[in-house]
């Protein structure tokens, strides 16, 4: 864990893989991260009907995949409440790995991936363990080592239905020898997980909201409140990192132009954790107003903070613009 922990460079995390160039959590997607020099690959996972741990970015797969199309799995639509949240769709929890295995990937925002959508029906759904396999095989292939940085997706939800994910993640991550983190929205899970592991954890936090497992036992504080300095001495009591929405260190006005920093880097360095923000996209579309078609600019900016990693949809600008930003300063 020090080894990983010690890294003076910002990670390089690959959102989903290179999410801007194929579609999110395929093997292709980590593939090309992993070509274009990511440090660590992120799968978000749920799990099967039969117990096997998956990379979707939700458990309801109708966006992205074409199961839709399935008649023969109709029969398997349905609404339920997921982290508070009514949600109509097929999720992963009520298919077979065989089943899931017969659907396809697809672009999940072709109205701004419009090129992605060239893979859509070509690319299957990946198991934690075809990951693992895909980035072992990189590693000694390249000479470099690569990590992984899967999140647990909903574990209140999946523990709550006779299906929690820690279990499994932990006996499947024990037997590999590459670098992890293992992160969540969630507080409890990580606190659990600490008992039982060593591999950093990563407490993330949204800009808005609370933990779900805050909303089931009544706990009042939100996410504003654990980014305080006492919150991030409790989160440094379970985790190693806060993985946070980039609106917390550089908010954003009405017009989608950047303000001021806050201090929550220099805070949460304070407490003993690192900082990784998300995510950095190239689209206009996400870009501050003070970036348009300019996406190295915010990396620039975000590295000169001080930040220790970054989790993006495309790997090579970022990458880039970390070694531009390393050689200027050398």
């Amino acid at each position: 864990m020090a080894n990983i922990l010690s890294v003076k460079l910002p990670l390089i995390l690959a959102h989903r893989g290179a999410s801007g160039y194929r579609p999110e959590h395929t093997l292709s997607a980590y593939q090309l991260a992993i070509d274009l020099g990511a440090d660590y690959i992120e799968p978000d996972l749920v799990i099967t009907k039969d117990g096997i741990l998956i990379a979707r970015h939700e458990n309801e797969i109708s966006e992205t995949t074409e199961v839709a199309n399935h008649p023969e799995f109709a029969h398997l639509q349905t609404t339920k409440i997921i982290d508070g949240e009514i949600k109509k769709g097929w999720f992963t929890e009520d298919f077979t790995l065989a089943e899931l295995k017969t659907l396809t990937a697809k672009e999940r925002i072709p109205q701004l991936r419009l090129q992605n959508t060239a893979y859509n029906g070509c690319l299957t759904i990946p198991t934690l363990q075809e990951i693992i396999d895909l980035v072992q095989n990189q590693s000694l292939k390249n000479g470099r080592v690569i990590g992984i940085y899967p999140e647990t997706k909903h574990p209140t939800y999946f523990k709550s239905i006779g299906l929690p994910l820690e279990t499994t993640l932990l006996a499947i991550l024990q037997q590999t020898n590459l670098p992890v983190f293992i992160q969540s929205f969630e507080v409890s899970n990580l606190q659990e997980l600490a008992k039982k592991t060593d591999f950093p954890l990563v407490q993330l936090i949204n800009d808005s909201g609370q933990p779900y497992d805050f909303v089931i036992t009544g706990e009042p504080r939100t996410y504003q409140d654990i980014i305080k300095p006492a919150g991030l001495k409790e989160i440094a009591e379970y985790a190693q990192v806060i993985g946070v929405n980039k609106n917390l260190i550089i908010p954003r006005d009405s017009t989608g132009k950047l303000l001021s920093s806050t201090s929550l880097i220099r805070d949460a360095h304070q407490a003993g954790l690192q900082v990784h923000a998300w995510t950095f996209r190239n689209e206009n579309y996400f870009l501050p107003l003070d970036f348009q078609d300019n996406p190295q600019e915010e990396y620039k900016l975000f590295f000169k903070l001080g930040i220790d990693g970054v989790f993006s949809d495309f790997t090579d600008t970022a990458v880039a613009v970390r070694e531009a930003t390393i050689t200027k300063t050398n």
